[in-house]
């Protein structure tokens, strides 16, 4: 019997080190995969040193910022026969920041004006997609119309984060 516990305890010492060094290997693999599609992607690998000269070159594509209305617009809105509402949660995007600096000086005028956009929609426009695309539009050039008044540059969309009329 002692010669048996003898024998399994190299073969436990065996084992566990067979699984760190496959541990190891798999650790190895995965770290050369990312560096290697970084290198591929044109991006350098991290640390490269190649950071500068990426920073001092300006990015052909911008991507779009947003800025949110925190607090939905709520209005009734109108109906046949029966009053109705409408609670919209928007967020307006623009690729250029100065432009949502802006709507975020100018906001209380824009939400009074996109209250008054919603209030004006007609309930059942509102229940169809092709509806609220219009009412985005419109509530569109309507801030675009404010922040051109006010002398600053225009957004470049107003997007419904949620949408809910009764």
């Amino acid at each position: 019997m002692a010669e048996n516990t003898a024998t399994q305890a190299p073969a436990k010492k065996g084992k566990l080190k067979l699984i760190i060094m496959l541990v190891v290997i798999v650790i190895l693999a995965v770290g050369l995969s990312v560096a290697g599609t970084l290198w591929f992607l044109g991006d350098g690998v991290p640390g490269s040193g190649d950071d500068e000269a990426a920073a001092s070159e300006s990015p052909a594509f911008v991507a779009s910022s947003y800025t949110d209305l925190e607090k939905a617009l709520v209005t009734t809105v109108q109906a046949q026969g029966r009053q109705r509402y409408a609670q919209v949660y928007l967020s307006l995007a623009a690729r250029d920041p100065a432009a949502l600096a802006a709507a975020d000086t100018h906001m209380p005028l824009i939400r009074s004006q996109l209250v008054m956009v919603l209030g004006g929609s007609d309930f059942m426009t509102l229940q169809t997609p092709e509806g609220r695309e219009v009412l985005a539009e419109h509530m569109l050039q309507t801030v675009n119309q404010l922040l051109e008044q006010e002398g600053e540059p225009a957004i470049d969309g107003v997007l419904f984060r949620n949408f809910v009329v009764q």
